[in-house]
Parts: structure tokens; C-alpha cells; sequence
């Protein structure tokens, strides 16, 4: 059965699934583009301090630029120690994270999403 990502819940109850691996921010595997809040709409930040590389109208644009953010960042030559680092670590298992979980059928922007594909493909890198 391949790994799936799971939405994290606060909901009285819940608890991660065993061998399930948060992923989201605070942890090493946590996607360093942010979704700021501001007057005029959503902004992609690199960091917690870092600039805003746009501005969203809307939660969904905001994270689907995110993701592809990550997605280009974590394939980045410089960062093959930790993709291959996160690969080992995250190979077969399922991914939590708070994103919520897409509808079926439509595509999943979460960085979650990114590293189940990365973590999961042919070692063939």
C-alpha cells in the first residue's frame, strides 16, 4: 500500500496514525515558505523573516505557489544531502501535516504532497 498524507486534527481524540511522521513546520522537514496574512491579500514569505516573493488573492493560489516553491528549492543541487537525507527518513512512511487534504480528483498543494512523491520515487537520483 503506498503512504498517504494525512491532515493533523485537534479534534478531541486524534492521534497520528503509528509510524506516521509529522512534517510541517517546526520540523527539519517543514516547508520554509510561510502564508502571511496581509491588508492587500496573501503573501509568500521565504522564512520567518524573510521578503515576500508575491502576493495571492486566495488561500488555495497562495499555497499552490508555496508547494511549487518548495518543490524547486528542495530539488535544488545544493540540497541533495537533504533530499536524499529525507528520503531515507521518510521512504514508505505516511506524512502528517495541518494542509488541509484536497478534494478528490484535484490536485494536492501541500509540501507534504511534494515530499510523499520525492520520498517514494525510484532511487534512481
Amino acid at each position: 500500500m503506498s503512504p498517504i498524507r494525512i491532515q493533523r486534527r485537534r479534534t478531541k481524540g486524534w492521534r497520528k496514525p503509528e509510524g506516521a511522521v509529522y512534517v510541517g513546520r517546526p520540523t527539519r522537514f517543514g516547508n520554509p515558505a510561510r502564508i502571511v496574512r496581509a491588508d492587500h491579500g496573501l503573501l509568500v514569505q521565504w522564512g520567518e523573516t524573510g521578503g515576500s516573493v508575491g502576493v495571492w488573492p486566495n488561500q488555495a493560489e497562495a499555497r499552490r505557489y508555496a508547494t511549487e516553491v518548495y518543490r524547486t528549492w528542495i530539488n535544488q543541487p545544493e540540497q541533495a544531502d537533504t533530499l536524499r537525507l529525507f528520503r531515507a527518513l521518510l521512504h514508505g512512511r505516511d506524512l502528517t501535516c495541518w494542509c488541509p487534504l484536497p478534494a478528490e480528483g484535484q490536485p494536492d498543494y501541500c509540501h507534504a504532497a511534494v515530499l510523499l512523491e520525492l520520498g517514494n520515487e525510484e532511487a534512481d537520483r
